[in-house]
């Protein structure tokens, strides 16, 4: 099954774009996804699996370090193309 995954990412310090670039360089290194970013939210597409294992691997490091931070995420299951398709 395909998914696609809108994530936002708000770290609570006010230093909070490095660790926003940091996660999606993180997500960009996974292999067999696809990942989109635009001002708003980044978008995941791929295998359920393979996204699911994708977002467990790279949010944990954000998740357990030294700041807090809030993940929101949107999941749609189904046949799912880019914007471009």
């Amino acid at each position: 099954m395909q998914v696609a995954v809108d994530i936002s990412l708000y770290p609570l310090n006010g230093d909070y774009v490095p660790p926003i670039k940091d996660f999606i360089a993180r997500l960009n290194a996974q292999p067999g996804i696809t990942v989109e970013t635009n001002a708003m939210s980044t978008q995941v597409r791929g295998d359920y699996d393979v996204v699911m294992a994708a977002l467990t691997a790279e949010m944990h490091p954000t998740l357990g370090g030294p700041d807090r931070a809030v993940f929101v995420l949107k999941v749609l299951g189904g046949t799912v193309t880019s914007r471009e398709d």
